[in-house]
């Protein structure tokens, strides 16, 4: 690096929101580590709200619509991050665009996955490959900055929430009739991948009964609306209906909220990053190092549920498992990684 005590680097985790969201510990730990670091996130317009405004960067570029489309839209982008000097590009893509981008920006440094992690021509264009021990996109996206003297840092997210989502969520949980707050988000997408209103509806009864939370439904769309009503009007008195949230200020209520459980999996990994307890009930995920981080997962079929608790190398399998849905997860099942999560809080106020 040409300055090793402020060096310039680029992190590239461009698409996907989910994934923008558990590699974030990547700035809080290069921060850490270089505290007069300019640290830069490249990123689309699809993943980029999330992570705009986070404390440890100090700026943001968002990429166009199209930027990837042609060769000289490509080089457009690759000159204008030549403009910004950086010496070290963190690449955590793995892809042949973010990889040749890095080299089209003559980057110093580049960094990436080695294989399975990253394809061949991005392996050809970034000058360090890493050899990832961990499975789970957190923990390997960390290993990127091996090269960079940075072993092992803390997991930490600080995930960036807007002041006047903040000051909104506060003022809609402030008069609760109940201690504490269970969000209850049933998931996007086709109603057959849903855990059934009814099943959603007892959890919220059991909830109030044994834990006495006060539950809400969210949602974001009008099928998901209708869905989270049906649930509503089955828990007796036990869930209400949240008002129509985006994820920065669902982020927010999380933030305020005591338990989470969900069939979805951006808001999941968010939850995750703000500390609340999490249950994922996203059954049809395939690929566990992309799951929950650290959270109960409860799988359906003829898996058992699994809890992320430490942070050691999986198993790695090339087997192609059949898509499941949540229909599968038993209302019992659920209950029980309720009773796993107050049992634990319960022992941290202890202590």
């Amino acid at each position: 690096m040409s300055n090793d005590a402020a060096p310039r680097i680029l992190i590239c985790r461009m698409s996907s929101l989910g994934d923008t969201v558990l590699t974030m510990p990547i700035a809080c730990a290069l921060r850490e580590h270089f505290p007069e670091a300019h640290l830069v996130w490249l990123v689309e317009k699809t993943a980029a709200a999330l992570i705009r405004e986070h404390r440890a960067l100090d700026d943001v570029i968002q990429l166009e619509v199209g930027w990837s489309e042609s060769l000289s839209r490509l080089r457009t982008t690759a000159r204008m991050i030549r403009s910004h000097n950086f010496d070290v590009m963190i690449d955590c893509e793995g892809t042949t665009r973010s990889g040749y981008l890095g080299w089209l920006a003559a980057i110093s440094q580049r960094i990436g996955f080695s294989r399975p992690h990253s394809n061949f021509l991005n392996r050809c264009f970034n000058t360090e490959q890493v050899n990832s021990v961990f499975d789970h996109l957190t923990d390997r996206s960390l290993e990127l900055l091996i090269p960079m003297g940075i072993h092992s840092p803390k997991v930490r997210w600080h995930l960036p929430i807007p002041a006047t989502a903040r000051t909104w969520a506060t003022s809609w949980t402030r008069n609760s009739p109940n201690p504490k707050l269970a969000v209850l988000d049933p998931g996007s997408g086709l109603i057959s991948k849903h855990w059934d209103a009814a099943n959603f509806a007892k959890l919220a009864c059991h909830l109030r009964s044994a834990y006495q939370y006060r539950s809400i439904i969210c949602w974001s769309t009008e099928a998901e609306r209708e869905f989270a009503n049906r649930i509503v009007e089955q828990s007796r008195c036990s869930a209400s209906l949240a008002p129509h949230t985006d994820l920065q200020h669902l982020a927010a209520l999380l933030e305020q909220s005591h338990l989470f459980v969900s069939g979805d999996i951006e808001p999941l990994h968010v939850s995750v990053a703000l500390g609340t307890p999490t249950i994922n009930l996203h059954a049809a995920t395939t690929d566990r190092n992309c799951d929950t981080y650290r959270q109960l997962t409860l799988q359906s079929g003829g898996d058992e549920e699994s809890s992320h608790g430490s942070s050691s190398p999986g198993h790695r399998s090339g087997r192609k498992r059949k898509r499941q849905t949540s229909h599968a997860i038993t209302f019992e099942r659920v209950c029980d990684a309720v009773a796993e999560i107050e049992s634990k809080q319960r022992l941290l106020r202890a202590s």
